[in-house]
């Protein structure tokens, strides 16, 4: 049987007994330190151009249309991501579909529109998620407006997956779902294998990489 989170972090219960002040004194330190400290999920961007309309030697293909995610990157801090059990609910969080990232809604932004399968989406803008519970995962774009900070009474836009429902859905597909030989410490973004005419989104994180193709629609 296979272990899930719960029972690793059954034997560190007794910390408590440290003292609460003592605790969060060595843990956030002088208010200097506090400030100076890296954002433990900073927000990241990945961008790639297609349909360059004219070649540079130098440059490559120029002039064409932008094609940018933006998301939360969370850091593995030695943690195993996919390997347990309980793995779909550690991400999903409590929300019904994992946000692909952390802390905000991951979002693709695209100049022109775009072809993922035998789906084409308009240019627009986009929150994306993966559903864990599907067999391939399916990558989702979604017509949900995104939070860009948090907001509790804000019911019209996501923060995160919560409050996701699937009615907005404009493109669910299954993504190809690899085994790398080195782990990836941050989750990425990245546009792989891409040419004028699309190449491949792909998201890495500890020693899995999802990935869907895309391309330009003519």
């Amino acid at each position: 049987m296979r272990t899930t989170r719960t029972q690793l972090a059954r034997p560190i219960v007794g910390i408590a007994g440290l003292g609460i002040v003592a605790l969060l004194v060595i843990l956030a330190g002088s208010p200097a330190q506090a400030q100076d400290r890296p954002v433990p999920s900073p927000s990241g961007r990945s961008a790639t151009q297609v349909g360059g309309d004219v070649y540079d030697p130098v440059r490559g293909f120029v002039g064409g249309a932008w094609v940018e995610i933006h998301y939360g990157r969370p850091i593995r801090r030695g943690r195993n991501i996919f390997g347990l059990d309980d793995y779909r609910e550690f991400l999903n969080d409590g929300a019904p579909i994992w946000r692909a990232g952390a802390n905000e809604t991951t979002r693709l932004t695209t100049e022109v529109p775009l072809t993922f399968g035998s789906t084409t989406i308009d240019a627009g803008e986009y929150t994306v998620f993966i559903d864990l519970g599907a067999d391939p995962w399916s990558f989702v774009l979604s017509g949900w407006p995104a939070q860009i900070g948090y907001d509790e009474e804000n019911r019209e836009e996501l923060y995160g997956a919560f409050d996701y429902t699937s009615d907005r859905d404009v493109l669910r597909i299954p993504m190809t779902v690899e085994t790398l030989p080195r782990g990836h410490d941050q989750l990425s973004w990245q546009f792989l294998d891409v040419t004028e005419q699309g190449g491949t989104l792909g998201l890495f994180w500890d020693t899995t990489l999802a990935s869907v193709p895309f391309a330009l629609a003519r």
